[in-house]
């Protein structure tokens, strides 16, 4: 009689459980009409979205033109820009633009005329050895890094004067850095891996470079060495292979690989705290794929070279794996105001009129999608009204532009 009743205790507990885990299931239906299932797991948020459907676009609207361009092929020397390879807008309008050839944060004001340049090529104090970065900082302060084994980061005021260096690595930890990604609220994320960049380790440093915790390691880029010999090894990344991605997001560190529509996000406790995901349906690459992938990688990379090395380089190619599907996305941003953007990915032999990215609202609900400016190479920062961003013309000029934005 005794089992029997704690039987049925275990059952009426189990139905209990099951539920309370249907009541956390919640269908959330956002403002363009996609619904999201928001789910609670371990006290992980998981929240699975649909595709938007095909054809479809998010109401907002890019301007017709830039507002601002900043780049030419002759005149004075701050407006040549060499490996522009970031900029950020400051909060009064202001333009620094992150010279990578010069070293140099080249100030601009909001409608593109030179203000001032600070830095340059050096290791002192405010020199950049490869300057790649720059955003925002607290207390209107601005930082600027370069990469490598101690990932040199410091911190100007918003006169553009230097103030001090953030110590991110004191020799103590192998490995090497990449650029970091800072939030105005004092956090820096720095990313470190190894020589065969397989796994990386992902760590949430405070204002003054200190280890605030580790977000563990992840697996990273896909790999591949192909013997050369005498001439030693020769590093591949897999044809179609995964990338990781990562960025601040709000309170949240996110990381995630272009393998899977996916995006993890860790609180400052190292504690998974959301996942993100986007409905997806994997397409495997053809051998004709593969051909447009390689013939593009030359002409892109190598089109100055002799015709016996690119043939080299040809074969080198066809010798790497490849990845039993495509992508399932290119790269991720987080806006002004907590908007995640996702850049869908581009099939070879299938021109697309412009690049098209899915935005998730703060919460991880997708809202649609949005098409940026065609020829906007790489997108540096997206403000509430403006996206900022780099392009080259048709004779290799490079410019930073900014192009106004209605979120209405």
């Amino acid at each position: 009689m005794g089992g029997e009743i704690m039987k049925t205790a275990r059952t009426a507990t189990l139905v209990a459980l099951a539920a309370l885990a249907c009541i956390q299931d919640q269908q959330l239906e956002g403002p363009t009409g996609l619904t999201s299932l928001v789910r609670d797991s371990a006290g992980i948020q998981i929240v699975e979205n649909p595709a938007p459907p095909a054809g479809s676009r998010l109401g907002w609207r890019i301007g017709p033109e830039p507002g601002v361009s900043i780049g030419s092929s002759d005149g004075e020397e701050p407006y040549l820009l060499y490996l522009a390879y970031d900029a950020t807008i400051l909060s009064d309008g202001r333009i620094v633009v992150a010279d990578g050839a010069s070293g140099e944060l080249r100030f601009f004001d909001s409608m593109g005329s030179h203000l001032s340049s600070r830095g340059g090529q050096g290791e002192g104090p405010g020199e950049f050895d490869g300057l790649v970065g720059v955003a925002p900082w607290a207390g209107d302060s601005i930082i600027a890094w370069y990469a490598g084994p101690r990932l040199g980061v410091s911190v100007f005021d918003s006169g553009g004067n230097y103030r001090r260096m953030i110590e991110i690595n004191d020799g103590t930890q192998s490995g090497w850095y990449d650029p970091a990604s800072t939030s105005v609220r004092g956090s820096i994320l720095a990313v470190r891996h190894w020589e065969n960049l397989d796994t990386l380790v992902m760590e949430l440093r405070d204002g003054e470079g200190g280890l605030r915790t580790s977000l563990g390691t992840h697996p990273s880029w896909d790999t591949y060495l192909i013997d050369k010999g005498i001439q030693g090894e020769v590093m591949y990344w897999k044809t179609f292979g995964r990338d990781p991605v990562w960025g601040l997001w709000g309170d949240l560190a996110v990381i995630g690989l272009t393998s899977r529509y996916e995006i993890k996000a860790y609180g400052a406790d190292g504690s998974l705290a959301r996942i993100v995901r986007r409905e997806h349906s994997p397409r495997v690459p053809t051998p004709e794929d593969v051909e447009a992938h390689i013939e593009s990688y030359i002409l892109g990379s190598y089109a100055n070279a002799t015709q016996s090395r690119q043939e080299e380089l040809r074969r080198n190619r066809r010798s790497v794996p490849v990845a039993e599907h495509f992508p399932a996305f290119t790269s991720i941003m987080i806006d002004a105001l907590d908007h995640l953007w996702i850049r869908e990915y581009d099939f070879p032999r299938e021109e697309r009129p412009a690049p098209l990215w899915t935005v998730f609202d703060p919460d991880g609900h997708v809202l649609g999608f949005v098409e940026t400016p065609d020829g906007f190479s790489r997108i540096y920062e997206i403000g509430a009204d403006y996206i900022l961003g780099h392009s080259m013309n048709e004779l290799g000029v490079e410019m930073i532009q900014v192009w106004p934005l209605d979120r209405r």
